[in-house]
């Protein structure tokens, strides 16, 4: 199964650590870690650390460009670049070691003219993947619609789409369709255009989702708490372990990357929660950038599907 990866907003990301954080002073840091990042590449990255192939299409420009995609196929993952002019943009994360406190900078896309994002989608429609993952914020210079026009061309290929993504961008491709959204609390909140949910309306909210023919499956994030699972056969608590967190950096990512790999494999809808909720939760017990250790992952998934069945929503 063919498994392509979309990302707008690639980015170098950098992480150190330091013992305190104070203003006015030099900070002596650790030294830097690079990775390759950004919502599909890191996607990518998770599906390539657990077995299966991927194909990474991507803007790229300037010297961290070019270390990016070294960076990405030296960890062995197909690469499509779509050269453009500028720099690829460098995002930051120090851990505070004293407190276990972690800062992120993120630092605004590279700007996307209408030809270069043409040339994205061309990229993606000469591919023809069965699966299309289109993952992270849209950069400056592409309209609010453009994972509409992501969500009509997987329709016209006949993939699959899994979008993770936020805001305008996110309701913009709702209304056009697609195969498996993945939100958070706040996302499903404005998705279904109420300011807040609690945590027992989670379920009715994504059923909702689902009755609409928004999506075929809905994964709702809900951090430590794990993931709630909406078909249409119903909806399901999928919980997380409780694990010593050093990171949330790439969680979001981890997890669906879990679930694309899953989807690879032709697993059922509750397999594929489920290793997502362990890739996600796996990533956290990771110090930086650095995403999940696939023997973190099958250990947590074994206790997902031994013991998560006894918790429900109003354990919580």
């Amino acid at each position: 199964m063919k498994i392509v990866t979309l990302t707008l907003s690639p980015a170098l990301d950098k992480s150190t650590t330091v013992e305190h954080i104070a203003p006015e002073h030099k900070l002596r840091c650790s030294t830097p870690r690079l990775d390759a990042g950004g919502g599909g590449i890191n996607v990518s990255k998770g599906i390539q650390r657990l077995g299966l192939a991927s194909t990474a299409v991507f803007p790229v420009g300037g010297s961290n460009g070019r270390l990016l995609v070294e960076l990405l196929m030296h960890s062995g993952v197909v690469v499509e670049a779509v050269e453009v002019p500028g720099e690829t943009r460098e995002n930051f994360s120090v851990l505070e070691t004293g407190t276990g406190f972690q800062y992120r900078f993120t630092m605004p896309g590279q700007s996307l003219g209408h030809q270069e994002a043409e040339t994205c989608l061309e990229a993606v429609r000469r591919l023809r993947p069965d699966i299309l993952v289109a993952s992270g914020s849209l950069p400056p210079g592409l309209p609010e619609t453009y994972y509409a026009k992501v969500a009509a061309l997987a329709k016209q290929i006949g993939a699959r789409l899994v979008l993770d993504t936020s805001g305008a961008a996110l309701q913009a491709a709702a209304h056009e369709g697609l195969y498996l959204l993945k939100p958070n609390l706040g996302e499903l909140s404005a998705l279904v255009g109420v300011e807040k949910l609690e945590m027992n309306q989670v379920d009715d909210a994504a059923m909702e989702i689902i009755h609409r023919g928004t999506c075929e499956v809905v994964v709702v994030s809900l951090g430590p708490h794990g993931a709630l699972l909406a078909t249409r056969d119903g909806f399901v608590h999928v919980a997380a372990p409780i694990v010593e967190k050093r990171s949330t950096v790439g969680a979001g990512d981890s997890m669906v990357a879990g679930m694309v790999w899953a989807l690879g494999q032709n697993k059922p809808p509750l397999e594929m929660a489920q290793v997502g909720v362990a890739c996600g939760t796996a990533a956290t017990m990771n110090p930086g950038t650095e995403l999940f250790r696939p023997d973190d992952v099958w250990r947590l998934f074994d206790w997902i599907q031994t013991f998560g069945k006894r918790y429900r929503f109003t354990d919580f």
